[in-house]
């Protein structure tokens, strides 16, 4: 039976619409993967090291893979579209970043991956495009929707949508 996963997806390097794209074509190409539906395009100020602004966006889709094989499956997309891991510095530029948010009504805490993602109800540039995609969807430590976290962001970071 298929999981249904909620992806964010960011860009700041190079042509970041079409690396968020080739992102989108890469993950459709994994076996018994299919993407279900996709949010608008943000324009988001950048958090952290990074100085230019992101592209963001989020999918929902379907996939056989369980959480850690679908971790190491994006985590290669990233690398062969040439993201470099600078130990050390979190949040910084990157040509793709591809996070795991929410992965059916499950939680999950290893070292490597955290699921509900431990930042999504703090970000408005994660929770604009997934409000898009699943509003009434409930996150599980929180407890609250989707829609009721965007609501109650402390969040000051500016997000603008972007025309298609």
């Amino acid at each position: 039976m298929p999981h249904r996963v909620y992806l964010g997806l960011g860009s700041n390097l190079g042509d970041r619409k079409a690396n968020i794209r080739e992102a989108e074509e890469r993950l459709v190409d994994l076996a018994d993967t299919r993407i279900v539906k996709a949010s608008s395009l943000y324009e988001s100020e950048p958090h952290g090291n990074a100085k230019t602004w992101f592209v963001n966006n989020a999918l929902e889709i379907e996939t056989e893979f369980e959480p850690a094989d679908l971790l190491k499956r994006t985590k290669a997309i990233e690398t062969t579209m040439g993201r470099k891991r600078v130990k050390g510095k979190r949040w910084g530029s990157r040509v793709i970043d591809i996070d795991i948010l929410l992965f059916d009504n499950q939680t999950l805490s290893k070292r490597n991956l955290k699921i509900p993602h431990p930042e999504l109800q703090n970000r408005r540039f994660v929770l604009l495009p997934l409000s898009e995609l699943a509003p009434d969807f409930t996150h599980p430590h929180v407890g609250m929707s989707i829609s009721e976290l965007l609501g109650a962001l402390k969040d000051t970071k500016k997000v603008t949508l972007m025309r298609p």
